[in-house]
């Protein structure tokens, strides 16, 4: 379970939960890509939207499909590494990238995508949920790491694009005429 995140950071975070979880509710993103394009987009980390998405497009579903790493914690820790990474060496960032490993399987019991689908696989609807809702928790895990070690970013916030919704139709339609 995540310490209580400070006051001026709670409603953030919460804003950062609740638009990852909308971009995969929505269909407009897998997993992975709606937790790294949330926190990069959310904070600034300098990646364009696609470069974003192509980064994370790997890893959803278990990396590919395979079941293996969870995709919402795989683009945690890439959005923990964007954040934090820069020229640190290995040593020094091996922390914040085990804290997100760590939360993430205290909160949620595994960090495999095989695992924490087999109770709800066969049943569509409660995967998607489940899936809707470890894609929020992780995005709002990555960006308290992210902001204890940078709480400046906190005052560069996009709270336009926190605070937009995107609808099912919306996502429909934007992948359709191959927009992004």
């Amino acid at each position: 379970m995540l310490p209580s995140p400070a006051p001026k950071h709670a409603e953030l975070l919460e804003a950062i939960r609740d638009k990852a979880a909308n971009l995969f509710e929505s269909g407009a993103l897998l997993c992975a890509p709606a937790v790294l394009v949330t926190l990069n987009h959310a904070l600034g980390g300098g990646l364009s939207h696609q470069q974003a998405k192509a980064v994370a497009a790997a890893l959803p579903e278990g990396m590919g499909g395979a079941g293996c790493s969870c995709g919402a914690l795989s683009g945690a820790q890439v959005a923990v590494g964007l954040f934090l990474g820069g020229k640190l060496p290995w040593r020094k960032m091996a922390p914040p990238a085990r804290e997100m490993h760590d939360q993430f399987k205290g909160h949620f019991g595994s960090t495999c995508c095989r695992v924490l689908s087999k109770k709800v696989k066969h049943d569509p609807k409660a995967h998607f949920a489940q899936c809707t809702g470890i894609t929020g928790e992780a995005a709002a895990q990555a960006a308290q790491i992210i902001l204890e070690a940078k709480p400046e970013l906190a005052k560069k916030a996009d709270w336009d694009f926190l605070r937009k919704r995107t609808s099912r139709l919306a996502a429909g339609v934007k992948k359709l005429v191959g927009a992004s």
